[in-house]
């Protein structure tokens, strides 16, 4: 039965390169963040409205893994699927950006399923690059906790990641290998 992982947090705090090598060390699939490729293309000034493309991009980037996951017989081809960012995240920047939330974002986390939660922390040092917004560390601290206090009150295991790259990994492995 396929497991679905997804890995979420503040910017700059490891989620791709830990995606990228969950999926290196388990030998499958990773689903990207279609934040980076939507903004990469229309410019980082977005509305409230731009969030809601971007959450259904990511859904319609995380459905298309699943289906190519699928054998013919209509298993999947690996039992396991890691997902940089869910609606979680979503819900988080509409709600910091803008106060409010779409429904539809509210509506897919209902009916999402997944069966683990990697969150990463933010012990890592801030990179800057052309998208991210948040360089302040109490900035960071506060949407960590946000992250934090949405994984204390939601049923799917979940497992703060923290340290070095190298623990962050082992970490993320040991969580993983506990399914």
């Amino acid at each position: 039965m396929l497991k679905k992982i997804v890995i979420i947090g503040p910017e700059s705090t490891g989620k791709s390169t830990l995606c990228a090598n969950l999926a290196s060390q388990f030998k499958t699939g990773w689903v990207k963040e279609y934040a980076r490729e939507y903004l990469l293309a229309n410019g980082t000034s977005y509305t409230f409205e731009n969030l809601l493309d971007v959450a259904k991009g990511q859904l319609n980037n995380e459905d298309a893994a699943l289906q190519t996951r699928m054998q013919y017989s209509g298993e999947p081809s690996s039992d396991l699927l890691f997902i940089d960012t869910d609606m979680y995240v979503m819900k988080v920047w509409c709600e910091f950006v803008f106060e409010k939330c779409h429904h539809w974002i509210l509506n897919k986390i209902v009916e999402r399923k997944y069966d683990l939660y990697l969150l990463c922390n933010i012990d890592q040092p801030w990179v800057k690059d052309e998208l991210r917004e948040y360089p302040d560390l109490g900035i960071r601290e506060k949407l960590y906790h946000y992250y934090k206090d949405i994984m204390i009150n939601q049923q799917v295991p979940w497992v703060d990641i923290s340290g070095t790259y190298a623990e962050r990994l082992q970490k993320a492995i040991a969580a993983v290998n506990t399914l």
